[in-house]
């Protein structure tokens, strides 16, 4: 959400055994304040080298994730193995997601779906509220989809949405649609990071679905509408061409525009179907470890087949039936790839980097540093989440960790149900918080849109704050109320 909002629920926790030592029997030796520095001094050299240096991100991010791992006092003998594991865990389905994903939103958009789409949002909503439309689109879809899938199904539309518009400003549509997926990943269940917190809390799945749903709407208009309209006045970026350029021809015989949307309801309704099952299994009323049916409805859905699925069909529909055939449909799928090996690379490494920090144990001292302050269990539970968020970049590694250091205190707080529920999501708000450089879904929505790294702290890491505040102070409502 990748969110930013983040990718992170995709990310292996630990790494695999080396020649003789591992990370797991690592034991940290240096303290809070050692850790703390370390950490800032590699976020500023990995600042320095892409915006002074203009050395390339990938290059950047590998590097100071090495220096990081030897500053740290990793093993040596697990130190490679820890860099690698790091990057292949965040790619094993991110580059699948975006691989995918592209060659979908390219089918969409070599067929001239993606105009006839684009014209009707258009039409039906008017030039003026089209970013709110997209926004509300992307709001409804994240409901089910994950934030990276779901934002690499919806940048076609986006993407000729704004060129339709002139093709200047790609943030005035792009931010408010990342944007309402990184609310909907954070906060609503069935998203892993509040499951897993909703359970070690031991609060109502149910209520935390409602209360979330409700504070969804609010917080997405404020932090993703109103901010996109405010930084879209202030950096004019135009459409990258990720899925071809505005001067692409475009075909005669364009889909019709409830093909496109069934292309693009395809793989939503494979993915609700997952998150679907997810949800019933944690209530109790499906067991995905007994029931086949289940596991097998569950693979359907899982995000890297259901886009698989949905890249066939449209292969199919938009490219078969209309014609194109042969070595024609594979250079059109062939050339999706290229645009995004340098996103896919770029956010590999960014998981390298949040892995180093993981594993040098970053993260576990900053939270037991806190653990013993003297302040509401509330905002005890934000500020956690803060400060593992923005020392090692994962939201849902932040959520999930905050939840287990802070669920003792809950459970014998004599907390009411609403207020375990304010609890909860208040942890959610703070995993959320200022993501940048140590969170692959930073490099993700940036390079996605054709930012560069400055922009992107301007425009997103700023967005991920006023998401997370914001969402701190309607939960902090509901905290009241309960």
């Amino acid at each position: 959400m990748c969110q930013g909002v983040d990718v992170a629920e995709h990310r292996a926790e630990g790494v695999p055994e080396t020649d003789g030592e591992t990370v797991d029997d690592f034991v940290q030796t240096l303290g809070a304040g050692p850790l703390l520095g370390i950490a800032a001094g590699a976020i500023a050299l990995i600042l320095i080298l892409v915006i002074k240096f203009k050395v390339h991100a990938f290059l950047t991010l590998v590097l100071v994730s090495l220096v990081t791992a030897f500053a740290t006092g990793l093993p040596p003998g697990a130190l490679v193995n820890t860099l690698v594991s790091s990057f292949g865990s965040t790619l094993g389905s991110v580059a699948l997601l975006i691989g995918l994903g592209a060659m979908l939103g390219k089918m969409v958009e070599h067929s001239g779906g993606a105009r006839v789409l684009a014209d009707r949002l258009v039409e039906v909503f008017g030039e003026k509220r089209a970013p709110f439309a997209l926004g509300l689109a992307s709001l409804i879809m994240g409901f089910p989809i994950f934030f990276d899938a779901g934002l690499i199904v919806m940048l076609p539309i986006i993407f000729a949405v704004a060129r339709r518009m002139g093709g200047t400003n790609v943030l005035l549509y792009g931010i408010p649609a990342a944007a309402a997926f990184s609310v909907m990943h954070v906060f609503v269940p069935p998203h892993p990071g509040p499951v897993a917190a909703t359970e070690l809390y031991g609060a109502n799945l149910g209520l935390v679905l409602l209360v979330g749903l409700v504070i969804a709407f609010p917080l997405w208009y404020v932090a993703g509408y109103l901010w996109g309209k405010f930084v879209a006045a202030r950096y004019i970026l135009p459409v990258p061409a990720l899925f071809g350029s505005i001067d692409d021809d475009q075909p005669k015989n364009p889909p019709k525009v409830s093909t496109v949307a069934a292309m693009l309801l395809l793989p939503l309704l494979l993915i609700f179907m997952n998150t679907g099952l997810d949800f019933l299994n944690a209530a109790g009323v499906v067991n995905s470890d007994e029931q086949t049916w289940v596991q097998v409805l569950s693979v359907f859905g899982s995000s890297p087949v259901a886009l698989l699925i949905s890249v066939l069909v449209a292969t199919a529909v938009l490219g078969h039936r209309r014609g194109e055939n042969g070595s024609a449909l594979e250079k059109v799928l062939d050339s999706a790839l290229g645009p995004v090996c340098s996103v896919i690379l770029i956010t590999g490494a960014g998981g390298m980097f949040g892995g180093v920090l993981r594993a040098s144990g970053i993260g576990d001292a900053l939270s037991d540093s806190l653990a013993g302050i003297g302040i509401p269990v509330v905002l005890a539970a934000y500020l956690i989440a803060v400060i593992l968020r923005v020392a090692q970049g994962s939201a849902t590694v932040a959520l999930v960790t905050t939840a287990g250091l802070m669920a003792p205190a809950v459970a014998t707080g004599g907390f009411s149900a609403l207020e375990v529920v304010a609890i909860t999501l208040a942890s959610a708000a703070g995993s959320v918080f200022a993501g940048h450089v140590n969170d692959s879904g930073f490099w993700l929505v940036g390079r996605l849109m054709g930012m560069d790294v400055v922009t992107t702290l301007k425009t997103w890491t700023v967005q991920q704050s006023i998401e997370s505040l914001l969402g701190f102070g309607l939960v902090m409502i509901v905290y009241w109320i309960g």
